[in-house]
């Protein structure tokens, strides 16, 4: 009797998953919460408007914000461990430390996530913690992943692109720390919107990282026994 052959699967339409999650429960909360009259009606991206915390606090999309998110960490530390295993597998240096640093990202969000809509000193220490955590550590594995991508022939000009949008990410929240300084309590009509900015590009690197495994046809093999 033939061996079955080995199953495989392309990765990146979880990929994609793991990407658009975090944006989808965000601004599905934050619609739940207009509808609902728990915030009043505004563009998240401009001025005056609601921060990304404040959109899973009451109602039902203080569920829906927990659950998603919770999920949307789970997955993204499996996303930095598949990177991890692929860029291992092109014999790449800076690999060794990807999974166990977006593992450790992920755990900050969800250490954020469990604290939303509990008030206090301590929630909202470990909501502070939980998202400069995620953010920092989500930056470094987004660069150490594009200078690999960049090193090598096949996926040089992606890995380009990407060290570009990590660039942009960073020069955005330097501006956000200038601004900070400069206009004192003025800056808080802006803040909340340079925070969904700084989100919408770390998801929007992770969406363009999806991209390259789908241009190198990145599958996962499963093996019968």
């Amino acid at each position: 009797m033939c061996a079955p052959k080995p199953a495989t699967h392309r990765l990146y339409p979880l990929g994609l998953l793991i990407a658009l999650l975090p944006l989808f429960t965000i601004h599905l909360c934050l619609l739940l919460s207009f509808s609902e009259n728990k915030l009043e009606w505004c563009n998240p991206y401009w001025l005056d408007c609601h921060s990304i915390s404040a959109t899973g606090r009451h109602g039902l999309a203080y569920f829906v914000f927990k659950g998603g998110m919770l999920t949307a960490m789970v997955l993204l530390a499996l996303f930095w461990w598949i990177n991890q295993w692929w860029l291992n597998n092109q014999t790449t240096k800076a690999s060794v430390l990807i999974g166990w640093l977006g593992s450790l990202a992920s755990l900050a969000l969800v250490i954020y996530t469990l604290s939303l809509g509990h008030d206090g000193n301590i929630p909202y220490l470990l909501r502070r913690i939980g998202v400069i955590s995620y953010l920092g550590l989500t930056f470094i594995c987004q660069l150490l992943l594009s200078a690999s991508l960049q090193r090598k022939a096949a996926t040089q000009v992606q890995g380009r692109h990407l060290l570009m949008l990590s660039t942009l990410i960073l020069v955005l929240a330097l501006i956000s720390l200038a601004l900070d300084a400069a206009l004192g309590a003025q800056y808080k009509r802006l803040e909340n919107a340079i925070e969904w900015g700084l989100i919408l590009l770390i998801n929007l690197h992770a969406l363009f990282i999806v991209a390259v495994w789908r241009k190198v046809d990145l599958r996962v093999t499963l093996r019968h026994q």
